[in-house]
């Protein structure tokens, strides 16, 4: 039996999502420049076009071409496909982001919490931004990607405040607080599973399949990347490694949160690292420095051992505001190089990695969303 012609409709469908896939590469192409960058023959992309600008996915710019030849008016996509929110939840505050579909950051907006603010204050805060961005760039928000300092749990995004915790802003439940200003869905993830995701995309784990990324910063944090994907586990705790055992100072074993509490490096009344304090220490020409990286380089290593035990990774990143230093990384590497499965140890290489892996994910989605709004329904594709 010869197999079935795909319909007029499917034709037509897959020549829309390759125009409006092409206009998300290009910020304006005229038909002819599209048909040349999908291999479509110019008339089928004129009806197309036709089409898209019909349903209010593509506009004519106003722009023309100059030159010898026939003038081509140049399309882009319009500004009604609508943008992604991007918003990273920290102890400092909230940064949010106005992100359109060529990943280009059409608004930004930031306020400060303390860290003793708690969820309210957060989720103030993170509506605050939601609104001012709206203000900024009238466009419909038809997704949100949210990355917090705080577990995350897998199933309903809102924040987990786990005992000992050293940030304040658990329970939080960014779906909930931005639903009034997203049309769609709200993803939401740990902030060290997106900088580990940024990593794997474009950064020092590009085309690494398995890593262990681990954030040192005033809280300590672990991505597991197993085949690709980030495993966040049944709670979406993976990687919670604060109170896993290690080596401390003078070779005593203690959780790895109570070394910097023995070394005087943590905030009072927190569980927070003072990262400030470690970092002069760190930086300081002298023995104690050399000190202080041999102990961080010992209790580092011992949470290692443990990871590439149960993960078996290719590599591991270090990253956070202290851990990616160019003095800890050699530290630890050399550490963890006498172990009995020792990896290739690096530090992290992308500026706030969390934002870039949180963008990337909602301009994914966006795009998505846009293809999608450009197919009949189902019932007019048979």
């Amino acid at each position: 039996m010869a197999p079935s012609k795909p319909s007029l409709e499917m034709l037509r469908a897959l020549t829309d999502e390759n125009v409006l896939l092409t206009l998300m590469d290009h910020p304006r192409l005229t038909r002819a420049e599209i048909a040349a960058h999908t291999g479509i023959s110019r008339p089928t992309i004129s009806d197309s076009v036709l089409r898209l600008s019909a349903s209010g996915l593509v506009a004519d710019t106003g722009e023309r071409t100059t030159g010898r030849g026939r003038v081509g008016s140049y399309y882009a996509l319009a500004a009604s496909v609508g943008a992604a929110l991007v918003a990273g939840i920290t102890p400092h505050g909230v940064t949010a982001e106005a992100v359109d579909a060529h990943g280009t950051v059409l608004a930004r907006s930031h306020s400060s919490l303390g860290h003793n603010d708690g969820p309210h204050q957060a989720a103030l805060a993170l509506a605050s931004a939601a609104d001012e961005l709206a203000a900024a760039s009238p466009v419909t928000f038809r997704t949100a990607v949210v990355s917090a300092a705080d577990p995350v749990d897998r199933d309903t995004g809102r924040l987990v405040h786990l005992p000992d915790a050293p940030f304040l802003v658990g329970d939080l439940d960014p779906p909930a607080v931005l639903a009034p200003h997203v049309q769609g869905a709200v993803f939401v993830d740990n902030d060290v599973n997106w900088a580990a995701r940024a990593e794997h995309h474009q950064g020092c784990a590009a085309g690494v399949a398995d890593f262990v990324y681990l954030h040192l910063g005033e809280g300590l944090g672990c991505a597991v990347v197993n085949d690709g994907t980030v495993r966040r586990g049944h709670h979406g705790l993976v990687g919670e490694i604060a109170h896993l055992w290690t080596v401390g100072p003078g070779g005593t074993a203690m959780m790895f949160t109570e070394v910097f509490a023995a070394l005087g490096l943590r905030r009072p009344a927190s569980t927070a690292i003072d990262t400030a304090t470690l970092t002069a220490g760190l930086a300081a020409d002298d023995g104690e420095a050399a000190q202080l990286r041999a102990v961080l380089a010992r209790a580092v290593g011992g949470v290692l051992s443990a990871a590439v035990a149960l993960a078996d990774p290719r590599m591991v990143i270090l990253g956070g505001e202290w851990g990616s230093q160019a003095g800890i990384a050699a530290a630890v590497s050399e550490q963890f190089a006498r172990t009995p499965r020792p990896v290739p140890v690096v530090a992290a290489t992308l500026t706030s990695p969390e934002l870039v892996g949180a963008r990337a994910r909602a301009v994914e989605e966006l795009r998505s969303l846009i293809v999608r709004s450009a197919a009949p329904p189902p019932s007019e594709a048979t």
